[in-house]
């Protein structure tokens, strides 16, 4: 078994991470101090945190669909991408848990190789199967109907009311910020820390690779 380099995350990919990390970590301060405002001051006047979150709502939920656009249109590999197979399900999800809960601590290899058209592992593909195609436009349908409460009076209502709106919307929110702290986590259980953070730089990523598989990099689509 040997090691290569693989481009596994074409530009497009890395700029939209990074504003989407950007613009999730600020919905998420400025979401703490207008729901928190007694404790949390930090973003100035409640005001301007409202004025923030909102900016970063709308910056996220753009991103989002440049995302699906670029995955589904452009590279037409979403769901190759981002669908676990059948048997990641049976197989690979259960592979992937005792990897990061037991044998990566006793210097196990991962079994998942990252390629072009197999980013992700099982554990990854379920998670942001999940993030991605619930979460992800839950959160932003609800922040958009909290920010047009008058004119969307009767869609608000039909959901049930307000205040089920704004709780919906911060359990979607928390769920998120939850994510953020597991995503960092995962990330720094490659060969060295920082290994799974490098590629969202520079877009190359160091894999194990054995004699049988392909001899050239492949390049994302």
């Amino acid at each position: 078994m040997s090691e290569k380099m693989v481009y596994l995350q074409p530009v497009p990919v890395r700029i939209w991470h990074w504003l989407n990390a950007l613009g999730i970590v600020t919905l998420c301060l400025s979401g703490a101090q207008i729901r928190f405002p007694e404790y949390i001051s930090f973003l100035g006047s409640y005001r301007s945190a409202i004025m923030l979150h909102n900016t970063a709502g709308i910056v996220v939920a753009l991103s989002f669909s440049i995302w699906f656009f670029y995955y589904k249109i452009v590279a037409n590999s979403l769901a190759e991408i981002y669908i676990p197979k059948g048997s990641d399900l049976t197989t690979g999800l259960f592979k992937q848990i005792v990897f990061y809960f037991f044998a990566y601590f006793f210097g196990a290899p991962n079994p998942h190789h990252a390629t072009p058209k197999s980013k992700f592992n099982p554990l990854q593909k379920s998670a942001y199967l999940a993030i991605m195609f619930v979460l992800m436009p839950f959160v932003s349908l609800t922040g958009i109907l909290l920010m047009n409460a008058g004119p969307m009076r009767e869609i608000v209502m039909v959901i049930g009311g307000l205040k089920i709106l704004v709780v919906i919307h911060y359990l979607t929110a928390c769920s998120l910020t939850a994510f953020i702290f597991t995503h960092v986590y995962l990330a720094t259980l490659g060969s060295t820390p920082l290994a799974y953070f490098k590629p969202m730089w520079t877009g190359w990523e160091k894999v194990e690779h054995h004699g049988m598989e392909h001899s050239q990099v492949e390049h994302s689509h």
